[in-house]
């Protein structure tokens, strides 16, 4: 009865870590207008500061773009996460950070604002996707 349990203990065990690992991540498209009259000034903090302080906190950047229309110009980046538990948990951190909060207080007032509308799409591959 005991090696029965001790087996059934074993196949579940081994069933929810080979589900965890056959699961798909997930993707966060963030799409932020910026300003010509201080687009350096925001490149110079999320390269510098923004960065740096989301490792901390696992982000996994998988690309950033800059996107230019006649009307305005933004600032695109994809994220991959394993799961949306995780990503929430991230941002709760990131957003809290003390170290975030001073570099965005001191940017904002030496450059002035360096966003304008924010975009956050959380994205999952469907399964024809490409890899």
């Amino acid at each position: 009865m005991k090696l029965h349990l001790l087996i059934l203990v074993f196949l579940i065990s081994f069933g929810v870590k080979a589900q965890k690992a056959n699961a798909s991540p997930i993707y966060q498209l963030r799409v932020y207008e910026i300003f010509e009259k201080n687009k350096k000034d925001f490149h110079d903090r999320f390269r510098d500061h923004a960065m740096v302080i989301m490792k901390k906190y696992n982000f996994k950047i998988n690309s950033i773009w800059e996107s230019k229309s006649d009307s305005k110009t933004e600032f695109v980046y994809l994220l991959e996460w394993p799961d949306e538990a995780t990503m929430k948990k991230a941002w709760e951190g990131f957003k809290a950070d003390k170290e975030w909060i001073e570099i965005k207080k001191q940017t904002s007032a030496k450059f002035g604002d360096l966003l304008g509308n924010i975009e956050d799409r959380t994205m999952v591959k469907t399964s024809y996707s490409p890899n």
